[in-house]
């Protein structure tokens, strides 16, 4: 993703350990001024934020972006729902799919492309205990296999 004019602000870890991504999207987000200023400084956390489609319109939830220090009364508060720009037929084609059981809208990314801020929104169905369990044996014996090879070829 580090691109010509894109710059990641925050990625989610989590989200990739705790769901199989099926989809993705970019869509834009409405931000106060203060809030850009914080996200540049890097101020923000996705770990606990999903999304959620009301009215025909989608809305980024549990997002947390820090108070500009420097914004005074201009800061909003930090947990407030954002709405997320998409055309109408994305938001209702994504509002098809999490209507489906197991599926919940996830925000993976925050970046600024060409000096704007973007979301990057995957469509998710969620891992069981033991996919999670499968998950950590295979990274583990890929890495078995990795240092084997290293050790080989010295």
């Amino acid at each position: 993703m580090e691109s010509k004019g894109i710059k990641v602000a925050a990625k989610n870890s989590k989200a990739y350990h705790e769901y199989f991504v099926e989809d993705k999207y970019e869509a834009g987000i409405e931000l106060s001024g203060t809030e850009v200023k914080s996200i540049r400084q890097g101020t923000l956390n996705l770990k606990d934020a999903w999304c959620t489609v009301k009215n025909g319109e989608l809305w980024l939830q549990q997002m947390h972006i820090s108070p500009y220090e420097k914004g005074n009364i201009f800061n909003k508060d930090p947990m407030r729902p954002r709405r997320l720009l998409m055309h109408k037929r994305e938001i209702n084609q994504l509002f098809n799919r999490v209507r489906q059981d197991g599926y919940s809208l996830i925000p993976l990314s925050v970046y600024f492309k060409n000096a704007r801020v973007k979301v990057e929104v995957a469509v998710c169905r969620g891992k069981k205990l033991y996919d999670k369990r499968d998950v950590a044996a295979e990274k583990d014996a890929r890495r078995q296999i990795d240092r084997a090879m290293k050790e080989r070829n010295q």
